[in-house]
């Protein structure tokens, strides 16, 4: 069974920092690529990073770039999405995802996680 659970959210200052995990298990994840997802009350969800299979490529849209950086440890199977000066609207469920190859924004992953909230206070 193929499981992606995050960790690390919570609430957070204006300005502060989280970093986000995404632990995937279940099968071999070899050649997929990692990214994260974030869906705000009454917003569609929107990508926020993903990183390829072999981490050599990453993307972000303009609203975090400069902001998030996303990394991954392959002998883990583990993403990680480290948030620095957070904004009150960087505030939502975040989602772990997986897809092979490559994901970017308009990809429909295959894989998802239950998601974690963060919450940053103004």
């Amino acid at each position: 069974q193929v499981q992606l659970v995050e960790s690390g959210g919570g609430l957070v200052q204006a300005g502060g920092s989280l970093r986000l995990s995404c632990a995937a298990s279940g099968r071999t994840f070899d050649f997929y690529a990692m990214g994260w997802f974030r869906q705000a009350p009454g917003k569609e969800r929107e990508f926020v990073a993903s990183i390829s299979w072999n981490g050599g490529t990453t993307y972000y849209p303009d609203s975090v770039k400069g902001r998030f950086t996303i990394s991954m440890d392959k002998t883990k199977n583990t993403v990680y999405l480290q948030m620095n000066s957070l904004r009150p609207e960087d505030t939502a469920v975040y989602y772990c995802a997986a897809h092979p190859l490559i994901l970017i924004a308009t990809t429909k992953p295959q894989y998802w996680g239950q998601g974690t909230q963060v919450t940053v206070a103004s």
